[in-house]
């Protein structure tokens, strides 16, 4: 029997988001939008919220690695991004590249089923969403963590990789943009990255679910895909659950150059899930449309910009009771908090009575990030500060009422 820890993440979320009156700032995706307000962002003005959906459609299997038209859209997202880096030397990704998927949850998962398995070694970097190393520890994997450090901006040490990397090392898993911290892997440290798996001949599959809601770095220092980069031995995932705020349609997918593992990817669906639902396909291939998606994205990345400044005003007010490495991407904010001695809160225990107390909801640190057996983020909570702005202020004066009657 495969043997999994609690996914601590999800059951805090599940335990408390739905206490009466919740100032939510624990969601990690962008507020969401509703059909109705999708297509107020389609520029060709030729579809209404009734007919996003097309009512005749024969509600079968579908296609089962996902609608043609979907697929294409995705490809023609991940070759923009390869445009942007002007990399020549890459052939473009096609349709048949991607695989749809019941969300990126299902996507990482049959990576890991697909590709890892006992007597094989994994890097993670960490902190990052435990799926991503509790499943191919739970597959008989050894699991060595990359930690991620404060002092370096959360960037990974391409040197400490290195130091990881053993003989039967099969495979990399890195997350840009990263979940909790919101940092991004520049372009520079991902080619170095790359450079160490092609050395050694190992998977880098890296969860891209937070892209491309890059808010916070110069146009020009956007990193891409790492698709984009010259190493066929790439698997990444994505999802319309994040940075596209469509988490409702429950719909991801993996994408690689390497036949073999789109291949082994589908052979692993075969047990589960078989095709995704064709509703949701309409749905998200309306939303990555040529017309649409341009739209969708600039309202996100403008809530996450304005919302990010709030937050940092609030950090700013509080400055010896709160530090950060404020994030330049994504949706999420990991914030360390000090009682008035200056020592590191019970993260926990204050999540559960800011939440108490002021109805303010997020996560512990040591406990949804630390791996069950790490300090590393005692003090830490993870804040998802691309709501509705006005949840987000509202919970922002709470905790500033908090801070004053309890930490200062």
């Amino acid at each position: 029997m495969v043997q999994l820890p609690a996914f601590e993440v999800e059951r805090w979320m599940d335990t408390h988001e739905n206490t009466p009156g919740v100032l939510n700032i624990a969601e990690t995706c962008c507020s969401s939008v509703s059909i109705n307000q999708l297509v107020q962002f389609d520029t060709s003005k030729q579809q209404d919220g009734r007919s996003v959906v097309d009512p005749s459609a024969r509600l079968g299997y579908g296609t089962i690695r996902g609608s043609e038209e979907l697929r294409r859209n995705l490809a023609t997202m991940y070759n923009e991004d390869q445009n942007a880096t002007r990399n020549n030397s890459v052939p473009p990704v096609t349709s048949n590249d991607i695989i749809i998927q019941q969300g990126a949850i299902a996507a990482n998962r049959d990576v890991f089923y697909s590709l890892v398995g006992p007597g094989d070694h994994v890097v993670c970097v960490f902190p990052t969403y435990q799926q991503l190393y509790s499943i191919p520890k739970s597959l008989g994997a050894e699991v060595s963590l990359w930690e991620l450090k404060q002092s370096e901006g959360y960037v990974p040490n391409v040197g400490d990789l290195e130091a990881l990397i053993k003989d039967n090392t099969k495979m990399v898993v890195i997350n840009n943009p990263n979940n909790p911290t919101g940092a991004t892997i520049p372009v520079e440290v991902l080619e170095k990255i790359v450079s160490v798996a092609k050395k050694n001949d190992i998977i880098l599959f890296s969860d891209e679910v937070y892209q491309p809601l890059f808010h916070g770095v110069e146009q020009d220092s956007i990193p891409p895909s790492i698709l984009a980069l010259n190493y066929p031995k790439t698997v990444v995932t994505g999802s319309m659950s994040k940075a596209w705020a469509l988490a409702g349609l429950r719909l991801g997918w993996a994408a690689s150059r390497d036949a073999s593992i789109i291949d082994a990817i589908a052979s692993a669906r075969d047990y589960t899930t078989i095709s995704v639902s064709g509703l949701d396909d309409q749905v998200a291939r309306y939303a990555l449309s040529a017309s649409v998606r341009p739209q969708l994205l600039a309202r996100n990345i403008s809530l996450a910009k304005k919302n990010l400044d709030l937050l940092a005003r609030f950090v700013e007010d509080h400055p010896t009771v709160c530090t950060w490495v404020r994030p330049n991407a994504g949706t999420t904010a990991f914030l360390g908090f000090k009682d008035k001695n200056g020592a590191p809160v019970d993260d926990e225990a204050f999540c559960k009575d800011v939440l108490s107390k002021t109805k303010v909801f997020f996560v512990p640190g040591s406990r949804c990030f630390g791996n069950g057996e790490t300090s590393s983020f005692n003090g830490f909570v993870r804040i998802g500060y691309v709501c509705e702005t006005e949840v987000l202020r509202q919970a922002l004066e709470e905790l500033s009422g908090y801070i004053a009657d309890h930490l200062v």
